[in-house]
């Protein structure tokens, strides 16, 4: 049968389907456990599917590819049967590749127009026939409201591999995520939803290799329906899918999402120059976005060396099945769309309606799922922060760049800042979209971790092996007058006041907070603000905190269950202005509590603000479609270099406050009272929070 495509167990036996357009033979490779091949001829050939059915041939069965048609470059066509291919639809695939010059449609070191006859079955992964049965239970998607979301970002490997409390064998594994101790951190921190780093089978790449790295981030895709079996405890012969589905499983039983990172936008194969492991020997000319009058080489809007060619509807096709398939048969909750702009691309520019959006729009179980774009690529035009489509939410790169610059003390970004803290409706408000369609992150896989953004001026990826020039060049300077780790109390002191900045800051912020892992408790990487390639210690979770990181974290978890208990910090609309009592659902003042002029919004000279949040003019409903009604607060921030005498507004904002926390103390203020005209001294960078006792809601 030419359907469902890829290799397909129905019990007594297995259906394997591929699709090449422009192939003239294709042959199916058995191995057994001591990697003897048999290959067979598929014969039956409809729409361009070659397939076959084989009775006998269950799960655990390794196979591939060979296909045979014009090896010319010049032409687009890179087929050479003596490169045996994985399946680009196999559920599990087991194995590295061995970076001899088997591996290579061409004699490795010559020109790529050279074809090469060496056999590369033995260097190379094989794809894997899977059992898809499994009992989910009575397991359910938790659909947590987006409002409702935080997100956690994390990586398989590095959050568990040093966990003292994560049995050694599970360690570094889905089986180890899934552990009772880890998911007990994860839902007594409060966080919604795991965002995974990409768990797509991917290959560690050449260049690395040869340094004796790794590809730790896994941005490098050759499968997009097989989890990585080196994340796998249980075995790599198809148990990787069984543990995937488990950790799934125990994640949703604890009330968490799971979605993942996923890399559509390139392969592993990269350029012209790349190995022959799947798409480009399978059908290059279909896969792949070649140059228009020079289809030897590769279109690369990633910086990857090649991307995928999303105007064919075969990739189109396979993109959306590989998305169903980790909603249906994975029972994933969401994607990250990596570098997502290149998936809009139709020709050149970047069409906001282009084919791949329209199809998610139309289907049925996808656009029911959390989408979120990385919304730009390296390309001309990538950068399209704002510019997705209604269901999609983005990563907010204007929110993370404004923020930083707002606590580092940088002038004339009063106006810009205020506008990321009330969900940056100049982005989405008139695209249709709500405030959550903005993801707001300060820090994220890519770049500095909190701790090292507010002690680093410069990067250090020295081992990284490159001559430290890869990842952000610099970080600007934050004054702080010493580079990394230091003893001097004072500066210390500031560092940890600033990342509790960062930290309330983006718990305060309207729209959906992304934590990145690790941040919670202060974790380094040593100034290393590119750490693809550190799988080892430097980018591992350390589980040991000192002092500090203790009480670091438990801020973290106290912003987390404020948020949690208080819609006015989760609005599901925008803010209007004036509600019928007159008052605003959101006030903009200067520190002395007078309004804010369009003086001051333009001016450089301002870098304090306080901001009144509204809890009585909340637009929220609850289940039952009834209006909430919530606390109402003051949020006094002062990024200046300076101590600030802030005063509390008059009466008709609220008679009387407490201070529910102030960044400038390692503990929680308690109970401190504040009457309206009130003076509050705040702290050179930092944040305090005042509740109106007026409501007294719950004490």
């Amino acid at each position: 049968m030419p359907y469902p495509l890829g290799a397909t167990w129905d019990g007594t036996g297995t259906n394997f389907a591929l699709f090449s357009e422009n192939a003239e033979a294709v042959e199916l490779c058995l191995f057994d456990r001591q990697g003897y091949e048999r290959r067979l001829p598929m014969r039956d050939h409809t729409a361009f599917i070659y397939h076959c059915y084989l009775p006998g041939i269950g799960p655990g069965q390794r196979y591939g590819f060979r296909v045979h048609g014009p090896y010319d470059p010049a032409a687009g066509h890179r087929f050479n049967p003596n490169k045996l291919l994985i399946d680009p639809y196999a559920k599990s695939i087991d194995g590295g590749v061995d970076w001899g010059g088997e591996a290579f449609g061409y004699p490795l070191g010559e020109d790529d127009l050279a074809f090469d006859e060496r056999d590369s079955a033995p260097h190379v992964p094989k794809s894997i026939v899977v059992n898809p049965f499994f009992d989910w239970g009575d397991d359910r998607h938790p659909k947590t409201p987006w409002t409702e979301t935080i997100i956690y970002e994390t990586h398989v490997k590095g959050l568990t591999m040093r966990h003292p409390d994560v049995e050694p064998e599970l360690r570094g594994t889905y089986a180890g995520l899934a552990s009772p101790v880890v998911i007990d951190y994860l839902a007594d921190l409060g966080v919604t939803a795991v965002e995974l780093q990409p768990v797509h089978h991917l290959i560690h790449d050449h260049f690395l290799v040869e340094k004796g790295l790794r590809n730790y981030w896994g941005y490098n895709s050759i499968g997009f329906f097989a989890p990585h079996d080196e994340y796998a405890a249980w075995g790599a012969d198809g148990r990787q899918v069984y543990e995937f589905k488990s950790m799934v499983r125990e994640l949703h039983e604890a009330g968490l999402e799971v979605i993942l990172d996923v890399v559509y936008n390139h392969t592993a194969e990269g350029n012209h120059l790349g190995p022959t492991l799947s798409f480009r020997g399978v059908d290059n000319l279909s896969y792949y976005r070649t140059v228009e009058d020079d289809p030897r080489y590769y279109m690369d809007y990633t910086g990857t060396g090649n991307s995928l060619n999303v105007r064919h509807p075969q990739v189109l096709q396979l993109i959306m099945d590989s998305l169903r398939y980790w909603i249906t048969e994975m029972r994933v909750d969401g994607f990250r769309f990596d570098l997502a702009s290149t998936l809009a691309r139709e020709l050149h520019d970047v069409d906001r309606l282009s084919s791949f959006f329209d199809i998610i729009q139309q289907d049925p179980v996808i656009s029911q799922t959390k989408l979120i774009a990385e919304p730009w690529d390296v390309g001309e035009g990538g950068y399209q922060v704002g510019n997705f489509p209604v269901l999609w939410t983005e990563w907010n790169g204007k929110y993370r760049d404004t923020i930083r610059d707002f606590w580092r003390g940088e002038s004339a970004v009063i106006g810009e800042t205020a506008t990321r803290l009330s969900g940056s409706s100049d982005l989405y408000e008139g695209t249709g979209r709500r405030p959550y369609a903005s993801i707001n992150f300060v820090t994220a896989h890519d770049g500095f971790t909190l701790r090292d953004l507010v002690s680093y001026n410069e990067k250090h990826n020295e081992a990284n092996l490159d001559d430290n020039s890869s990842g952000e060049d610099h970080n600007r300077s934050w004054n702080h007058g010493h580079e990394g780790p230091t003893d001097d109390p004072e500066i210390n002191a500031l560092r940890l006041r600033q990342q509790r900045n960062f930290l309330a800051t983006l718990f305060l912020s309207q729209g959906v907070p992304m934590l990145l892992g690790g941040d919670e408790f202060g974790r380094t990487q040593q100034g290393n603000n590119n750490t693809f390639c550190q799988d080892n210690e430097l980018t591992w979770y350390a589980w040991q905190w000192d002092d500090e990181q203790r009480s670091l974290h438990d801020f973290t978890r106290f912003l987390i269950d404020l948020r949690k208990r208080h819609p006015v910090l989760r609005r599901q609309q925008w803010f209007r202005g004036v509600d019928r009592g007159g008052m605003a659902d959101l006030d903009w003042l200067q520190p002395d509590s007078k309004p804010m002029t369009e003086e001051d919004w333009a001016g450089a000279h301002l870098r304090a603000l306080t901001f009144f949040l509204n809890g009585q003019a909340i637009p929220n409903l609850d289940k039952r479609g009834r209006r909430i009604t919530d606390d109402s607060f003051l949020v006094m921030l002062n990024s200046d270099d300076e101590e600030i005498s802030f005063k509390v507004p008059p009466s008709r904002y609220g008679k009387r406050w407490h201070v529910v926390f102030d960044t400038a103390s390692v503990t929680l203020s308690g109970r401190v009272r504040l009457r309206s005209s009130d003076r509050r001294p705040v702290t050179a960078r930092s944040v305090v929070l005042l509740r109106r006792q007026d409501d007294a809601r719950d004490g």
